[in-house]
């Protein structure tokens, strides 16, 4: 419960509770299976039939594999950020819930002028190949 008042998102709730949603999911789709084959019976008995036998059950697994699909790729996603996050933590990056941008021992970037020439703190070899861009 603590994780979902978590407001710098270091904790996921969805692997979790992903096998609540997708519960709540296959309950959704069974409930308007059977709403649809009532309507259909009041419609008619033909068509109740039809659809109940014919086209709910297909249409049915249809969006019951996409649920599943869905809540599978929440998951992998998920899982992925996690194991980057501890590679990068393996390799001695940043830690996960680090600030962005480059570490400290990365040397600073030298500035460029936007007309191509060389800024005068950059030596004449950094700026080669940026000339005739005025």
């Amino acid at each position: 419960m603590k994780a979902l008042f978590d407001l710098s998102f270091t904790t996921f709730v969805a692997p979790s509770i992903a096998w609540i949603v997708y519960i709540l999911l296959m309950v959704a789709i069974g409930i308007f299976y059977l709403i649809s084959v009532i309507v259909a019976f009041y419609s008619s008995t033909g068509f109740g039939l039809f659809i109940m036998v014919i086209v709910g059950p297909p249409v049915g697994l249809f969006y019951l594999v996409l649920a599943r699909v869905g809540v599978e790729s929440l998951i992998a996603t998920i899982r992925t950020a996690k194991n980057t996050a501890e590679l990068v933590r393996l390799q001695g990056g940043a830690q996960p819930n680090a600030q962005f941008g480059p570490p400290a021992n990365y040397p600073p970037v030298p500035p460029f002028s936007h007309h191509g020439r060389e800024h005068p703190q950059v030596s004449a070899s950094a700026g080669a190949g940026h000339a005739g861009c005025d």
